[in-house]
């Protein structure tokens, strides 16, 4: 399988995983988020994250309100998490099938096209 580009990614749409997919290598991971900006493979090599800091608080909420109509409209939901006010994550991993899918990266490609409020 080769790694797509960002553009190629989101021209694509997550398919519903049940399971029974056999969940990217360690290898496949990292050639695909060769293609993705500021996105990393997780410790346990079975979720990618991106780190940001927004300008503040609602900005954050902002940014994950977005990323909630698109996760919604493909149907594969992130974790999403906040701390110290303006410090947000986003984890992506396919749950049906403990670990990475295709469909990971599509969101990932999707999130990275959306706006927001950076600190500084």
């Amino acid at each position: 399988m080769e790694a797509m580009s960002c553009d190629q990614l989101t021209q694509k749409k997550c398919l519903p995983c049940e399971g029974g997919v056999e969940p990217y290598t360690q290898e496949q991971a990292v050639a695909q988020l060769e293609k993705l900006e500021g996105w990393e493979l997780t410790p346990d090599g079975q979720r990618i994250r991106k780190d940001f800091t927004v300008k503040h608080f609602m900005a954050g909420i902002d940014f994950f309100n977005k990323v909630a109509e698109v996760a919604e409209e493909d149907g594969h939901h992130p974790d999403l998490h906040i701390a110290g006010y303006r410090n947000v994550a986003v984890e992506l991993w396919t749950h049906a099938i403990g670990g990475l899918s295709e469909n990971d990266f599509i969101l990932a490609a999707k999130i990275d096209r959306l706006p927001v409020a950076l600190k500084g």
